[in-house]
């Protein structure tokens, strides 16, 4: 696979996750929330959406950007990390989600792969174009 295409998978992560907060908050609010917290307020689908937004903003950001080794490696780590620990802390810790924030997980565990795959793809994609 070629490090454009991984860079199109991790933007597809962004667009998917991003447009369904976008276009349906409340029914993320209704599915990811714990029953006590899941009340689609005005507020709540207002945060919902930009979070959303932010997230499709990202994702077209990372179909128009030209990554290098570097890019990818930032991405994935950054890209991911901070977030594990949000599920973490408000899965576990303080439960404010509930089961279906693993579809999050799965999407920042989806960004660490394709930053570390997509930093070891383009890294070979340059020495094979420097030789």
């Amino acid at each position: 696979m070629s490090s454009r295409a991984l860079q199109i998978a991790l933007a597809f992560i962004f667009l998917a996750l991003g447009s369904w907060c976008l276009l349906f908050p409340s029914m993320v609010i209704e599915l990811s929330f714990q029953p006590e917290f899941a009340t689609p307020t005005q507020q709540a689908r207002f945060m919902t959406g930009c979070f959303g937004a932010q997230a499709v903003l990202n994702g077209m950001i990372l179909l128009t950007a030209r990554f290098t080794p570097t890019t990818f490696l930032v991405f994935g780590l950054v890209g991911s990390v901070p977030f594990f620990a949000f599920n973490i802390w408000f899965t576990l810790v303080e439960p404010v989600l509930n089961a279906w924030m693993l579809l999050d997980f799965a999407g920042n565990l989806g960004i660490l792969a394709t930053g570390l795959w997509g930093w070891r793809v383009s890294r070979r994609e340059l020495a094979w174009a420097g030789s």
